[in-house]
């Protein structure tokens, strides 16, 4: 058994890992980095990178069909071969020789195999040849393992071999019927993607189609899916589901009805991938969420343990975990070195934004990009709010960009404040106007200041413009 010390010890080398590595050495720190699995993690290999490169094609030809000129230059379809090439691409095709590499680079030691924790500040990783090396952390040890796909517990799932998310992304093949057990995210553009691919797609909604979102993305999303060939059933249930001999995939609804699907992708929510790093040798329950406070240490685990990224459950999205790795990082080096740490709002070493500000794009047709609170929430929240919706559509911009542009935009103003606290884009190519909004509610800006950001014209940020007209001087 080989024995190490080192400043921080890292446990998952996903972006959120190497991003607390990266800002602890360039603190100054020796930082060791732990990976069973592909150094870049669940981003870069079955989530944001590949699924984003199937969904750019099918967004491309929409461009390009919405547009007369371009419409009639556009005389065939999708080649679902390239797309899966072009994804497979992104993915790097499932090899971390790159991000090794960069490891290497940035002065970050590698140990490849499974972490776990066996005491105060020690690691030990468990190789695929059954060699044990224990590490040693002088300041701090950070549980960045991300999550993983919810199985639920209906009959006969587990058996029939279900898609996760994983399998969706990297599927060397398209389903001629691909059933969707969620209504969220990962649904939503699955379901968007495939589509365009080719599959008959089901999608099983239960809660409906993103909602968690202001109601109008996901009637939007919902009218969208249905118009390109989805049979978005919202509200249904499955109770069993069985794979035959021959691959099919059966399931029984709660009415009784029988669907039969070549593939069936669950995706309904996530699991933190903590039952294996240890826990109980520390008095936590393994397989649980990591419970954090305003420092991302972790509740009763004492002043040397922190966990970043989803596996805190603060804001499950790659961007957000990034966000407190850095944040995080810096904040050991402070604490290794004697400094202060402020975790006030918005203060140096605080993750404020994982509450107030998270922004987050929804890459379906029509995309939908949002930051902030929903109204429901800012309601909820107490707040005296007004809303303030403008048809996308209607803008100079718009028109340009699309013939037929369809969409909506909505603002949430605290009225105590006079400051935005949410807002809502829906409609083609919204992606990149979000971070203006994020901005503004990180800023707090005022309304009145709002005013004299002017936006381009003609440009779709011009909506700016007309929400405030809406809402009044």
């Amino acid at each position: 058994m080989d024995n190490m010390t080192y400043d921080v010890v890292v446990i998952g080398a996903g972006p959120v890992g190497e991003n607390v590595a990266d800002r602890a050495v360039q603190g100054g720190l020796s930082v060791a980095i732990v990976e069973r699995e592909l150094v870049g993690g669940e981003c870069s290999y079955w989530a944001c990178m590949p699924t984003k490169a199937l969904l750019r094609s099918t967004a491309a030809l929409r461009a390009a069909r919405q547009v007369p000129g371009s419409r009639e230059a556009v005389t065939g379809q999708l080649d679902a071969a390239a797309v899966l090439a072009r994804r497979d691409s992104f993915a790097s095709n499932w090899n971390d020789e790159g991000q090794v590499s960069w490891l290497d680079s940035a002065g970050v030691k590698l140990y490849r195999g499974q972490g776990r924790i066996s005491g105060e500040r020690v690691v030990e990783v468990y190789s695929a040849d059954e060699t044990v090396t224990t590490l040693t952390a002088r300041h701090a040890v950070v549980v960045a393992t991300g999550s993983s796909a919810l199985i639920p517990d209906i009959d006969g799932l587990r058996e029939a071999k279900p898609w996760t998310s994983r399998e969706a992304a990297s599927a060397k093949a398209v389903p001629g019927r691909l059933v969707v057990i969620g209504g969220g995210v990962v649904a939503s553009e699955m379901a968007t993607a495939y589509t365009s691919l080719g599959a008959k797609v089901t999608m099983l909604a239960r809660d409906g189609v993103l909602h968690l979102a202001e109601p109008f993305a996901g009637e939007r999303v919902t009218a969208s899916l249905r118009e390109a060939g989805v049979d978005v059933r919202i509200g249904a249930e499955a109770v069993s589901v069985t794979r035959d001999e021959a691959g099919t995939v059966h399931l029984t609804l709660t009415d009784g009805e029988q669907i039969a699907a070549d593939e069936l992708l669950v995706a309904i929510g996530r699991v933190p991938n903590t039952q294996e790093i240890g826990l109980d040798t520390i008095g936590l329950k393994p397989g649980s969420w990591l419970t954090v406070d305003d420092a991302l240490r972790v509740d009763g685990a004492g002043d040397w343990l922190y966990a970043a990224g989803d596996v805190n459950r603060r804001a499950l999205l790659t961007h957000q975990g990034k966000y407190q790795a850095r944040v995080l990082g810096d904040a050991i080096v402070a604490r290794a070195k004697g400094e202060p740490v402020d975790t006030g709002a918005y203060a140096r070493y605080a993750v404020t934004a994982d509450e107030r500000a998270v922004p987050q794009v929804v890459f379906t047709e029509p995309e939908v990009a949002s930051v902030g609170l929903t109204a429901a929430a800012a309601e909820k929240a107490g707040l005296r709010t007004r809303v303030i919706d403008y048809d996308l559509g209607a803008v100079s911009g718009s028109v340009l960009h699309a013939e037929g542009y369809q969409g909506q935009a909505r603002m949430v103003v605290d009225e105590d404040r006079k400051v935005i606290v949410g807002f809502t884009l829906v409609g083609p190519d919204v992606a990149e106007l979000i971070h203006a909004a994020t901005i503004a509610i990180v800023g707090e800006v005022p309304i009145d200041r709002l005013w004299h950001a002017v936006p381009a014209f003609p440009t779709v940020s011009e909506v700016w413009l007309r929400l405030l007209e809406t809402y009044g001087r």
